[in-house]
């Protein structure tokens, strides 16, 4: 059985062992899927791009499967305002951008952005790496089963406005699917959940998660939202 509280140093291990049948799918999604597939922005042959992870945690809640998302203080320099998954940069301390390092910061980034505790978190696969191209970051998407969880809630204001999870039922309902249009015209996938917009990256990645793992419902692709949808 794997421990992750001990995210710096000690080993960070993979397990399927003993995860929920239900997801089975999104194990299998994340074997099976190909960088193409998940988006047109892969990382630089060059092996260029700043390191960085982030956990796609997934949690029994009251109304079954549920995500953890955080939404980022609109003081910040990149990303403001934005809701996303729990992950930054690469420490040193983390190891091996290569090896177990995107797992360990993206346990250390969950710990210092939610408070989760990252002993009752089991990891269990890594999606391809991705590529975030306005900010140049290159991200490992690292899954994980909240075995335990532990109360979650903002650490430092000065980066998160808030903490919350999101039942997949919601994420799957087509009436809270949409695309969202970027003011400089693209568009991509967008869900308006717990009064919060979730878009860019963090939307994509929930898209092609569903899409994969056979969760998807019909939606409507025309519906289109801006991103200042509240005003």
């Amino acid at each position: 059985m794997m421990r992750a509280s001990d995210t710096q140093g000690g080993p960070v291990m993979v397990s399927k062992d003993g995860l929920p049948g239900w997801l089975d799918p999104v194990v299998h999604a994340a074997e099976t899927v190909e960088p193409p597939q998940l988006s047109r922005f892969l990382p630089p042959e060059d092996g260029g791009g700043r390191q960085s992870a982030v956990l796609i945690l997934f949690g029994d809640g009251l109304r079954g499967p549920e995500l953890l998302l955080m939404e980022r203080a609109t003081s910040l320099r990149e990303h403001a305002g934005q809701p996303a998954f729990p992950g930054g940069s690469l420490d040193p301390e983390d190891g091996d951008p290569q090896g177990d390092g995107p797992l360990r910061a993206a346990l250390r980034e969950a710990e210092e952005e939610t408070g989760l505790d990252p002993a009752g978190v089991q990891l269990f696969g890594v999606l391809p790496k991705l590529y975030i191209p306005v900010s140049g970051f290159v991200v490992s998407p690292v899954l994980g089963w909240w075995r335990e969880p532990t109360p979650v809630g903002v650490v430092d204001p000065n980066e998160t406005a808030r903490v919350f999870t999101v039942p997949v039922a919601d994420l799957t309902d087509p009436a809270n699917r949409a695309m969202a249009i970027h003011p400089r015209g693209h568009k991509g996938p967008a869900f308006l959940v717990n009064s919060a917009l979730v878009w860019g990256f963090t939307a994509g990645i929930i898209d092609r998660l569903l899409h994969y793992s056979g969760w998807e419902r019909p939606w409507d692709q025309e519906k289109q939202v801006p991103l200042d949808w509240r005003s």
